[in-house]
């Protein structure tokens, strides 16, 4: 059922500024606020024009609380379908909490989290998929979440989800219409036209399920991991990398005992950096709780960058060195065989040019740079960007961020799967029929056509007050 009440909320951040707005929603919105408001030209709201702006004052009796811009909205040409009215007042924490008491004086009262955006979807306004990217819209923090949030907001991935569930339903209609003249043996369905839809269906869902594996890394960013032997620089390129002192560099081995994070977006694209304790061999009780972590964030990195232990010595590189370079790189790579590993030869300045060169024809792989001096700093950054699939934001092609999406995906291909077998292998319609409302049920999960209040709940629940 729709709720009929009025709700309000402040829609911009807490605290202080130059101006806040305070968003109301429902039935009587307008004759509230027309209660309170005071126009300059003794305007009434009620008898106003939809998306129309009115210069006054909020009043409570005789007092005058802010001098105000109010926005009216009239349902259905609205964000959540019903009337809105969007109060802009100055910025006072003061101003804000007095305005909104004095509505919910007047009948408001505190909207839940995300209940405008859920209103809005009850009303019609968007639908379930497109109401979830208003949340990852509000809290994308790169050009390539912003731009998957935007694309998913305006329609992209329910469109293309809601055009195969109702070729599927067209399909579907028609088996079940065999059902009901099973006697006379005839039917309805094109077996040639249903098989080539579901070969359609199952591919694009299969597009949809493997985009899920860069969705999600965009979304929440890509973790890397910076691991090697003490002293060999992983603080000073986590410094470089972030262009800012973050991390502690000392000449003293272990200095480093606790993993440290930050973030830094590359090209558009979310990276998020751990700079983790020394690999080696201690007696030191808390350095080797640091040292274990080390290998429990090699586990949960998308990339690992290994910096060798290279150090010049007398004028000449040690060839002992390289030899361990290579064996702890191949330990690494055999414990982690399906992670993206970058092997970096740091400190490239103490090198002569004899010795890059007999590093690059021993190690081919090894990229050498000097992150004290910044040196080879950006082209790691742009090894780092060739691991990410960009082309199909390039192309924009749709992309699954959500893990909800992505399970109702999967369960909606297995059913897929034992639709075109029961085709396939002459199986009975009505088994067929089963497995093709399964098949719906999950299409309109994603989409909202199916849903209750528990579902609901959980996605509404993060979204922020006010939206």
């Amino acid at each position: 059922m729709i709720p009929q009440d009025s709700i309000v909320a402040l829609a911009t951040p807490s605290g202080a500024g130059a101006i806040a707005i305070i968003r109301i929603s429902g039935q009587d919105a307008i004759p509230i606020a027309d209660s309170v408001f005071k126009s300059i030209k003794n305007k009434n709201l009620v008898s106003q024009k939809t998306h129309t702006l009115h210069l006054g004052h909020i009043v409570d009796g005789s007092k005058t609380l802010d001098e105000v811009l109010v926005s009216v909205f009239k349902g259905p040409n609205s964000y959540t379908g019903e009337n809105t009215i969007e109060i802009s007042c100055h910025g006072s924490t003061y101003i804000q909490q007095q305005i909104i008491q004095l509505l919910l004086r007047k009948g408001c009262r505190m909207a839940d989290a995300g209940e405008f955006t859920l209103r809005a979807f009850l009303n019609g306004k968007l639908d379930l998929s497109q109401a979830e990217a208003v949340a990852d819209l509000i809290s994308s923090d790169n050009e390539a979440s912003h731009q998957i949030a935007m694309q998913q907001m305006r329609g992209g991935f329910s469109n293309e989800i809601a055009k195969l569930r109702e070729e599927l339903l067209n399909f579907a209609s028609l088996i079940e219409l065999e059902l009901d003249f099973a006697e006379e043996d005839v039917e309805f369905a094109d077996r040639t036209q249903f098989h080539e839809l579901l070969n359609r269906i199952e591919f694009v869902l299969k597009r949809l399920i493997d985009s899920f594996a860069v969705g999600n890394v965009i979304k929440n960013g890509i973790p890397v991991a910076i691991v090697g032997e003490p002293n060999v620089g992983k603080s000073t390129l986590l410094n470089a990398l972030l262009n800012e002192e973050r991390a502690i560099v000392s000449h003293i081995a272990g200095t480093t005992r606790d993993t440290i994070e930050d973030e830094l977006v590359i090209g558009g694209i979310g990276f998020r950096f751990i700079d983790t304790a020394g690999i080696r061999e201690t007696k030191d009780y808390v350095e080797s709780i640091g040292i274990q972590k080390t290998f429990e964030k090699i586990e949960q990195a998308q990339v690992v960058l290994y910096l060798s232990p290279l150090t010049p010595k007398g004028g000449t590189l040690d060839a002992e060195n390289i030899k361990e370079v290579q064996i702890e790189f191949e330990k690494i790579k055999n414990q982690f065989p399906l992670k993206p590993l970058i092997i970096i030869g740091n400190k490239k300045d103490l090198y002569s040019d004899n010795e890059i060169e007999h590093i690059k024809k021993e190690i081919p792989e090894i990229l050498l740079l000097s992150a004290k001096n910044k040196e080879g700093v950006d082209e790691l950054k742009n090894q780092l960007l060739s691991f990410v699939n960009t082309g199909a934001l390039r192309n924009n092609e749709t992309i699954v961020t959500n893990t909800r999406h992505y399970d109702s995906l999967l369960k909606a291909l297995d059913e897929i799967s034992k639709v075109k077998y029961a085709l396939e292998t002459n199986l009975s319609s009505d088994l067929m029929a089963l497995d093709i409302r399964e098949a719906l049920y999950h299409f309109g999960m994603i989409t909202g056509q199916v849903t209750n209040d528990e579902l609901l709940g959980n996605i509404f629940a993060n979204f922020c007050i006010g939206k």
